[in-house]
C-alpha cells in the first residue's frame, strides 16, 4: 500500500491531484472539529467563571454576619432568635440576575439564554436548574480549627448547541459545580 502511494506521488501524470484534494478536505474537516471543540470549551469555561463570581458574591454578601461571628469567637452567620436561641442568618443572593447581567442572557421560559449574532436568532447557550447550597459554620464549635467553614455550593446545567458542517447536532449538556467559602484571616 505504501509503495502504491509513493508511486502515485512520484508519478508526473497528475494522478496525485485527487489525493491532494482528499488530504486537504480531511485537514479542513479535522480543523472544523477542533474549532467546534474549542468553542464548546471556551463557552463552558466562561459560564463556569461567571457562576464562580456569582457564588463569591453570595459569600461576600454574607460577610457581615459571618465576620461578626468570627470576631466574637464563633464561626458562622447567626442571629439571636428571641430568648430561645440562635438561628442561621445567611443570604442566598440572586445568582441568575448576576449571570444575566454578566453574560448578557435573558429569561426565556424556565431557562436563561444567550443568542449569538446580530440578529440574535442562533442560540449560543442556555442555563437552568440552578441549585445553591449554603453551609453555615457551626455556632461556637468545640474545635474551631477543624470545624466546617461557611461555604456556598452552586450547581447549574449548561446547554450548548453543537454545530458541524452547517448542521445542528445534539446539544452538549454539562453540569457545572462551583464552591466558594469564607475563610477568616484574623
Amino acid at each position: 500500500m505504501t509503495e502504491k502511494i509513493k508511486r502515485i506521488l512520484k508519478d508526473r501524470k497528475g494522478t496525485s491531484f485527487p489525493l491532494v484534494i482528499a488530504v486537504t478536505l480531511a485537514l479542513i474537516l479535522l480543523f472544523c472539529c477542533l474549532s467546534e471543540y474549542f468553542r464548546l470549551q471556551i463557552i463552558a469555561a466562561g459560564v463556569r467563571e461567571a457562576v464562580q463570581d456569582a457564588v463569591i458574591t453570595v459569600v461576600n454578601d454574607n460577610y457581615a454576619g459571618v465576620y461578626h461571628g468570627v470576631r466574637e469567637g464563633y464561626a458562622g452567620g447567626y442571629q439571636a432568635s428571641g430568648e430561645t436561641g440562635w438561628e442561621a442568618d445567611v443570604i442566598e443572593g440572586d445568582i441568575y440576575t448576576y449571570l444575566d447581567s454578566t453574560l448578557g442572557m435573558e429569561m426565556e421560559g424556565a431557562r436563561h439564554v444567550k443568542y449569538a449574532g446580530e440578529e440574535g436568532t442562533a442560540l449560543e447557550f442556555a442555563v437552568d436548574g440552578l441549585r445553591v447550597t449554603l453551609r453555615n459554620a457551626p455556632l461556637a464549635p468545640s474545635d474551631p480549627g477543624n470545624s466546617q467553614r461557611f461555604e456556598a455550593d452552586a450547581m447549574i446545567r449548561l446547554e450548548v448547541p453543537v454545530r458541524y458542517g452547517g448542521r445542528m447536532l445534539p446539544s452538549m449538556f454539562i453540569t457545572l459545580k462551583v464552591r466558594a467559602g469564607y475563610t477568616e484571616v484574623f
